[in-house]
């Protein structure tokens, strides 16, 4: 999804969740969710965009009005552990969408 059909959607009260997805490396992705579908954010050229931290998504969005807003880390450790994957959760948080700063 574009930055643009997000905007609208978000505006129209049509986004259930914002979830951005921390990876390895520095890497975060947003993932948004409406009524029946989940979508990543896409840059100009179609590309997953990739955000840096929780403060380059929090200006992105700074455009919309608020939305229920979520920090999502995968947890490591149960893989390297070979934990069975039914008891594998991510580590979900809910984030602010505005800086406290």
């Amino acid at each position: 999804m574009f930055f643009d059909e997000c905007k609208r959607l978000a505006c129209a009260g049509a986004i259930a969740d914002l979830t951005l997805l921390s990876l390895e490396g520095g890497i975060y992705l947003l993932q948004i969710t409406t009524a029946d579908q989940r979508h990543l954010l896409r840059d100009a050229e179609g590309r997953v965009w990739r955000l840096r931290s929780v403060e380059h998504a929090r200006d992105l969005l700074r455009e919309l009005p608020e939305q229920p807003f979520h920090l999502q880390h995968a947890e490591a450790h149960t893989e390297m552990c070979g934990m069975p994957l039914e008891q594998a959760a991510p580590l979900r948080v809910p984030i602010a969408m505005r800086s406290g700063w």
